[in-house]
């Protein structure tokens, strides 16, 4: 049990005493150099959760959890940005009847908190611009969850690359836990490494399976009456001579972790009721967890951070929990300018077209070095509709949230740009929302979900017209494949509020003005089969983009 004995914030506070110790040049022994354990640049509660709890089980070296956010430091900004993750993080760390209002915490304490305890990418970087650890490290080992690739890769050695925001630092990666498409990146990994690629509805998910086979995690429970200090100890019960206070404190700790983990699953699988994303992977971390949080007994003060665990959390009310999350995930989009929807939930890839692959080899130029030829293709994830984005941008037209588009676009250099959005809520009323291949009727106050996804392709003074024009065949070469496989389908208005937004579009699409977006390639859809998300839509547009 050598990591139970300390709480979430305390191991969050060495974690960033050893980054620090580590830049400055205080940590030499290799043996003892941290490991950074890396998530997804989406940066959602799956990839950041997934990211903490591996990194507090994971030994012998120390591992620093690094929250892949590069234009964003710990502090305000990562509160404003994922209170999702800040309110998962309380729940778990803080005892809460069902029915309390989400967490209310002054901003000043709440940033304080952030700041002493979480790294993010931004904040690594404005660490080592005032040192000269960039000179003097080589490499730094990492561990990915929640991702199998860095996007910047060594063109001659497998497993390393750097980060966005953070090119200075080259990592090599050592482990990898992940449930996307693996994109063949990695290299050999260690038997005392995880490595585990697999799908299911949650990455963490896969870490706490992980953990559990490393034997780091063990489903033994632990209470202050499962032994007694003269017990013998074995591997089924490895903390057999630990004393009963130990056991107590151990028990509180692992109850926060426990909770937290858990977040991300109810999150990713809609609460269980998302069926095509919930595996056996889920349901098992499922119960593991949640007979962890129903053992327990216990009441403690750890430090500042009460952690309260009553007879009564045997009926604790995993629904309630997954409420406040979902709800704080989806109110937290109000507070977000467009460029920061855009940019919330965001994915990117670089694919080179096989056309020009094959002229590469052909003239004898590099593949890896056509950066000319290269298609970069961005993929945003919202859970409103597009009509909602809309509104956001400006009320009276479309054209605003489409200059927004396009200066997303461009600002990240992306040759195609994808919107996908994700919502749940009444259907419109027949008239609106029927079509051919799906009439609907109106669900009343039923919930239903809903999908939605846009495909564009910008013009760009930098990018050539050839480039331009693969990017546009490519985009084409999907939205025909989608027809099929995500049962595309025309654009409608599928709640009542967003009919008016959806006429003006349509009115809008058919003028023309001087607005940059009206020499944009675009298109929107209905997503008919809703069970399809990122992970199984940014591979389409891939093989697009290869197969032309």
């Amino acid at each position: 049990m050598p990591a139970l004995n300390r709480s979430l914030f305390r191991f969050l506070a060495q974690s960033l005493q050893t980054h620090h110790r580590f830049l400055a040049g205080r940590i030499t022994r290799p043996e003892e150099t941290p490991i950074y354990v890396i998530g997804n640049p989406s940066a959602d509660v799956d990839s950041i959760i997934s990211a903490l709890v591996y990194a507090y089980f994971a030994h012998p070296r120390p591992h620093v959890p690094l929250i892949n956010l590069p234009d964003v430091p710990s502090g305000p900004e990562l509160r404003r940005l994922r209170p999702e993750f800040l309110e998962a993080l309380h729940l778990a760390t803080h005892p809460a009847a069902p029915t309390e209002q989400p967490w209310e915490i002054e901003a000043d304490t709440t940033a304080d908190l952030l700041r002493s305890h979480l790294l993010t990418v931004a904040d690594f970087a404005a660490h080592l611009a005032h040192s000269n650890a960039a000179d003097t490290l080589p490499h730094v080992d990492a561990v990915l969850v929640d991702w199998n690739a860095l996007p910047n890769r060594s063109p001659s050695q497998k497993g390393r690359g750097t980060l966005p925001g953070l090119e200075a630092i080259t990592f090599n990666v050592v482990g990898c836990i992940d449930h996307h498409v693996d994109e063949d990146f990695l290299p050999p990994i260690a038997a005392d490494q995880p490595f585990l690629i697999q799908p299911t509805g949650s990455c963490v998910s896969l870490v706490v399976s992980m953990l559990e086979r490393m034997g780091r995690w063990t489903p033994h429970p632990l209470s202050s009456s499962s032994s007694s200090p003269t017990t013998t100890p074995s591997p089924k019960n490895p903390t057999a001579d630990t004393s009963p206070e130990e056991l107590t404190t151990a028990a509180a700790h692992e109850h926060q972790l426990s909770k937290l983990a858990l977040a991300p699953i109810l999150i990713d699988t809609a609460n269980f009721t998302a069926k095509e994303k919930v595996t056996d992977a889920d349901t098992l971390s499922y119960s593991f967890l949640r007979a962890k949080i129903n053992s327990t007994n216990c009441q403690q003060q750890l430090g500042s951070i009460a952690v309260g665990i009553s007879s009564g959390e045997k009926l604790w009310d995993h629904h309630a929990f997954y409420r406040r999350i979902a709800t704080a995930k989806e109110n937290s989009l109000e507070l977000l300018t467009v460029p920061e929807v855009l940019g919330r939930d965001y994915k990117e890839w670089v694919e080179v077209p096989s056309s020009v692959s094959s002229s590469s080899v052909a003239d004898g130029s590099s593949k890896d070095g056509d950066d000319n030829a290269a298609i970069k293709i961005g993929i945003c994830s919202v859970v409103k509709s597009l009509p909602w984005v809309i509104r956001k941008a400006d009320n009276a037209s479309p054209d605003r949230f489409l200059d927004e588009l396009v200066a997303f676009a461009r600002h990240r250099g992306l040759d195609i740009v994808v919107l996908m959005t994700a919502f749940a809520g009444p259907a419109a009323s027949a008239s609106a929302s029927a079509s051919p291949s799906s009439p609907a009727k109106s669900t009343g106050k039923k919930g239903r979900f809903h999908r939605e996804i846009l495909v564009g392709v910008p013009s760009s003074s930098s990018s050539s017209f050839s480039r331009r024009a693969t990017a546009i065949a490519a985009a084409e070469a999907f939205v025909q494949r989608g027809r099929k496989e995500l049962g595309l389908e025309k654009w409608r208005a599928l709640l009542d509020e967003d009919e008016a937004v959806v006429q003006m579009w349509l009115d809008c699409m058919e003028h023309d003005d001087s607005h940059e977006h009206e020499k944009m390639w675009k298109g929107v859809w209905v997503q008919g089969d809703v069970t399809k998300s990122r992970k199984q839509v940014a591979p389409l547009v891939r093989e697009a983009v290869l197969a032309v």
